[in-house]
């Protein structure tokens, strides 16, 4: 199993950015994709963006399209997600997540601590 460690958030006012990184180990063939969640306080985990390995397709979420962006270093085994204009409401913990098929579905592995980013003045 992949295993992550996250990092690069902090405290940032309103409109400023963060650059996170991502740091995979472990990574195999078995992932057809990789991305970033986030888990704000009081709710529930949620996709924010994904690469698609095999056809480089990669999605957003409506509320951060146009504001954040998501790169990957496969030398370096390093995913990224640059974030500019945050708003307070961005404001949770960031985890990596690697996609794997399982039977007819698939699963998705999120095996770091992740990193805390605030937005707030």
């Amino acid at each position: 199993q992949v295993q992550f460690v996250e990092s690069g958030g902090g405290l940032v006012q309103p409109g400023g950015s963060l650059e996170l990184s991502c740091v995979a180990s472990g990574f195999s063939s078995v992932y057809y994709a990789v991305g970033w969640f986030r888990q704000a306080p009081g709710k529930q985990r949620e996709g924010v963006t994904s690469i698609n390995l095999d056809n480089g397709q990669i999605t957003y979420i409506d509320d951060v399209k146009g504001r954040f962006t998501i790169s990957r270093d496969a030398a370096k085994n390093t995913l990224y997600l640059r974030m500019n204009r945050l708003k307070p409401e961005d404001t949770a913990v960031y985890y990596c997540a690697a996609f794997r098929v399982n039977g007819a579905g698939f699963e998705i592995d999120i095996t770091g601590q992740g990193t805390q980013v605030t937005v707030s003045s």
